[in-house]
């Protein structure tokens, strides 16, 4: 990649990043009090975090088998309240103890 094309792809990030921040603070000068809006708000951090992490924790294995098997683990420790060092291990150990079953069987 040469330095114009990084630096405009730099310049649009930059941009849409002011613009994303910006505009909520241009359009709602005063306080939101529509209890809807504010619920929507308050889980968009959540969903944002949820659509990156769970496509990628399904390419993370070496098979599918094995990421279903880790997310189902991770999935089912979190129900239970869980900590999240723990709910990691856990199903790293299942996704670990899946691949290994998996390739002694080949």
């Amino acid at each position: 990649m040469n330095n114009q094309k990084f630096l405009l792809y730099l310049l649009v990030m930059a941009g849409v990043t002011y613009l994303v921040r910006m505009i909520p603070m241009v359009l709602f000068k005063e306080k939101i009090k529509n209890k809807f809006i504010l619920s929507f708000l308050h889980y968009i951090p959540y969903t944002v975090l949820a659509v990156m992490t769970v496509p990628a924790c399904f390419h993370a294995t070496g098979s599918v088998f094995s990421a279903v098997i880790g997310f189902t683990i991770a999935v089912v420790a979190a129900l239970r309240g869980k900590g999240l060092t723990f709910v990691a291990f856990l199903s790293c150990g299942g996704v670990f103890i899946t691949e290994l079953v998996m390739y002694a069987l080949r």
